[in-house]
């Protein structure tokens, strides 16, 4: 399966820079799946679960207060004034 370079910040710093299959959110349209190949874009994120999925099949879930995610053709970045893992 195709990857590509996810990496989520807050005030604290980097919590996760790696590669990986998918990332699921809620942007403020609504439902995001970003995977390998989306096009580029920037949308605000809203409070709630954030689910990673990596290229070895396992899973990893947050919660984001809210933010910023930007997609582009070099990686994906979710930037989180507040985030945890579960």
């Amino acid at each position: 399966m195709n990857t590509y370079l996810l990496t989520i910040s807050s005030p604290d710093g980097n919590l996760l820079k790696e590669e990986v299959t998918g990332l699921f959110l809620r942007g403020a349209e609504g439902d995001l799946a970003i995977l390998a190949g989306h096009i580029p874009f920037v949308t605000t994120v809203k409070a709630g679960e954030c689910k990673v999925e990596f290229p070895d099949a396992s899973e990893k879930k947050g919660y984001t207060e809210g933010g910023l995610l930007v997609v582009s053709n070099e990686g994906t970045s979710l930037l989180s004034g507040t985030f945890r893992w579960e």
